[in-house]
C-alpha cells in the first residue's frame, strides 16, 4: 500500500516552489488548513447545535445580503488564526466592509495579506447543502513594518502568490494552487489530517454539465441566452444536450466541473449590471486555481486574472471551466458583436 503524504509533508516538499522560499507561506498554507478544520467541525455540528449556528444574524453585510450565523462565525475562526501568525500584515473578508490592517508589531512585519470568501454558498447552510472557504495570497506592496494599506489588496490576480479553497462537503477536501499545478486533499476525520488525494489536477478539455442559475435566463445577455440553448440541443458529436447542475455555490459547481470537465456561467444581467461575483476573493482565486488545471476564466472582455481592481468588493461576469467550453461561448459574444 503506498504512503499516503499529509498536506504539511506535501507543502514541505514543494517549498523550492514557492516564490521567496523561506517557509513563511508554507506556514501559512499550514494555518489556513488548520483553521478550516475547525470550520468544518462547526458545520458539522450546525444541525446539533442549529440555535447558535443556523439561521440569519439580523443584519446585512457590505454586498447588502443577509449575514448568517456561520458567517461571521467562519469569518472570525480565519481571522483569529491568521491574525495570531506573523506572515500576514491583513486581511479582506466578504464580511468586512473595509480591510483589516493587524496592529501588533510582528504582525506589520509580515509580507503577505490574505482575501476571502470565508463561507462561500452560506445559502446553502441551512439545508444542509455544500459551502466552502475561498481564499487568496499577495506579496504586500506597502513597506515592511508597517500597517496594511489599500494598496495590498487591490492588485490583479496575476499577482497572486497562492489561492485555494476549501470544500466542506460529503467529503472535506482543501485544494491549492502557488503557481505550480493545481493540488487536491482529503479530510481524514478520524486523524483530522488532510492527505494527498490527486497531484497536479487536470480539467477535462470538455465535459457533460453546465452550471448557470437558468431561473435568470430573461435577463441575460443574448450571446448566453444562445449558449444555454446550444448545450441543450442534441448533437452526437459533441455529447450533447449538456446536463444542467447549479448547487448555488460557486466552489461546489467549479470542483465538479474541474473533476468531470464543464463550465460555470454567471453573467451580467439586469439586476446586476456589472455581475454578482466578487472579483478579488472569488473569481481571482478560482480563477487562478483554474487555470493552473488547464482550464480557462474569464469575463468575456478579458481574462479574469488581467482586471485591474478598483474597489475591494467589485464584481465582475464570469465564465470558468473546460477550454472548449468557454471558448465556444466567446465564439457567439464575438458573433453578437460583429452583428451589430
Amino acid at each position: 500500500m503506498t504512503r499516503l503524504i499529509t498536506i504539511d509533508e506535501f507543502i514541505l516538499i514543494k517549498q523550492q516552489d514557492f516564490p521567496y522560499a523561506t517557509g513563511e507561506l508554507s506556514s501559512l498554507l499550514g494555518s489556513i488548513a488548520t483553521a478550516s478544520k475547525i470550520v468544518n467541525q462547526k458545520i458539522n455540528r450546525s444541525g446539533l447545535d442549529a440555535e447558535h449556528l443556523l439561521g440569519d444574524v439580523g443584519v446585512e453585510n457590505i454586498q447588502g445580503e443577509q449575514q448568517k450565523k456561520l458567517d461571521l462565525l467562519a469569518n472570525t475562526i480565519f481571522k483569529n488564526a491568521l491574525e495570531s501568525r506573523d506572515q500576514i500584515c491583513g486581511i479582506a473578508s466578504e464580511e468586512e466592509e473595509i480591510e483589516v490592517a493587524f496592529t501588533r508589531e510582528l504582525s506589520r512585519n509580515g509580507k503577505y495579506v490574505l482575501l476571502m470568501d470565508p463561507l462561500d454558498g452560506s445559502s446553502n447552510i441551512d439545508v444542509n447543502v455544500s459551502v466552502g472557504t475561498i481564499f487568496s495570497i499577495y506579496r504586500r506592496l506597502s513597506p515592511i513594518g508597517e500597517m496594511a494599506q489599500s494598496e495590498d489588496f487591490l492588485q490583479p490576480g496575476n499577482k497572486q502568490v497562492a489561492a485555494g479553497y476549501v470544500l466542506y462537503g460529503s467529503s472535506t477536501m482543501l485544494v491549492y494552487t502557488t503557481g505550480k499545478g493545481t493540488h487536491a486533499f482529503t479530510l481524514d476525520p478520524s486523524l483530522g489530517t488532510f492527505f494527498l488525494t490527486q497531484e497536479s489536477m487536470k480539467i477535462p478539455q470538455t465535459g457533460p454539465y453546465y452550471s448557470v442559475n437558468e431561473g435568470h435566463y430573461q435577463r441575460f445577455p443574448q450571446a448566453v441566452k444562445k449558449y444555454i440553448k446550444y448545450c441543450q440541443q442534441p448533437d452526437a458529436e459533441t455529447n450533447r444536450p449538456y446536463t444542467s447542475r447549479y448547487v448555488g455555490a460557486l466552489i461546489a459547481d467549479v470542483h465538479r466541473n474541474m473533476i468531470k470537465g464543464g463550465i460555470y456561467l454567471y453573467p451580467d444581467s439586469l439586476e446586476y449590471p456589472n455581475g454578482k461575483l466578487r472579483l478579488l476573493y472569488e473569481c481571482n482565486p478560482m480563477a487562478f486555481i483554474v487555470e493552473q488545471a488547464g482550464g480557462i476564466a474569464t469575463s468575456v472582455t478579458s481574462r479574469i486574472l488581467d482586471i485591474v481592481p478598483i474597489t475591494l468588493h467589485q464584481r465582475v461576469p464570469c465564465y470558468i471551466g473546460s477550454t472548449l467550453m468557454v471558448n465556444k461561448l466567446l465564439d457567439l459574444f464575438k458573433e453578437e458583436k460583429s452583428e451589430n
